[in-house]
């Protein structure tokens, strides 16, 4: 593939998916499927807010996978599963408890207890199964399909599948305040526009420009469904092009991040240093 063809490439995939993006959360947001009531949550403010973000973002990633020019079925494949199981049960972790508040989806839900990883597992070893506890199987084992889609042997299958799902995580956690988890996607560009999975990346960036301007106006948010796949698929594009050392980094870099986040906040972290405040606040409601 000649140096033009990658770069239209690259365009196709980005352009598709903020097409996409911007369609779905348009016609989303007009009617929503099922109460719309479902689909509201509250913000760090106190302000109503559509989780619609998520699964436009979802539709307009998968959209540019799937028509992005000169990849090969293996890697296209990897990134549309990856991206459809993720954001499934990424949706489903979402609006659990605004569907079934009183049933079994409403206690697979939980409580404030049992959010973060540390959570998740308290729950799990008292023989609670939470919709966290089945996100976390559910990303892993789509991390781990995915990167044996774009790995030589099961080791690295295996480490490139922790690492995606590491990753998909720590998008996650940043998910806290309007626009932060696709700032932190678009500053990814200079790591996922190269190598086999180009346009992987191209297509996480762009939908998370395209669902960048809801986010930060807040009429829209990623939730669980939209953060967690643009992180798993910014992670498969990295893994793609990583041999098993830069893998292994990669998910110390994930591990070490997550395990911080159960100790640090990162929107204190954030607030308290001057020049991630000000990239953070950019484009924000005051």
């Amino acid at each position: 593939m000649t140096k033009r063809s990658r770069v239209f490439g690259t365009l196709l995939a980005a352009g598709a998916a903020g097409v996409g993006t911007w369609l779905a959360a348009r016609r989303l947001t007009a009617d929503p499927p099922g109460d719309r009531a479902t689909w509201q949550r509250k913000n760090f403010r106190g302000s109503e807010v559509s989780l619609t973000g998520g699964p436009a973002l979802v539709a307009g990633a998968a959209a540019g996978v799937a028509v992005a020019p000169g990849l090969t079925p293996r890697v296209r494949a990897s990134g549309l599963a990856t991206t459809l199981a993720v954001g499934s049960v990424g949706l489903l972790d979402d609006l659990a408890a605004g569907i079934d508040p009183a049933g079994r989806l409403g206690r697979l839900a939980g409580d404030t207890s049992s959010k973060g990883l540390r959570g998740h597992v308290s729950a799990l070893s008292q023989g609670e199964i939470t919709t966290g506890v089945v996100k976390i199987g559910v990303i892993g084992l789509a991390g781990a399909a995915g990167a044996a889609l774009v790995s030589d042997n099961a080791v690295d299958a295996v480490i490139g599948g922790a690492a995606v799902a590491g990753h998909a995580n720590v998008v996650n956690l940043l998910d806290l305040r309007p626009g932060r988890a696709n700032k932190a996607a678009v500053l990814h560009a200079p790591l996922v526009l190269a190598g086999p999975g180009r346009a992987l990346g191209a297509a996480a960036l762009g939908a998370a420009a395209a669902s960048l301007p809801d986010d930060l106006g807040e009429r829209a948010m990623l939730g669980d469904c939209g953060a967690n796949t643009l992180g798993a698929l910014l992670g498969l594009a990295l893994v793609a092009r990583e041999g098993r050392r830069a893998r292994l980094v990669h998910l110390a870099v994930v591990t070490a991040l997550t395990l911080i986040s159960e100790k640090v906040s990162f929107t204190k972290v954030i607030e308290g240093t001057p020049v991630l405040r000000e990239m953070d606040g950019l484009g924000r409601r005051p």
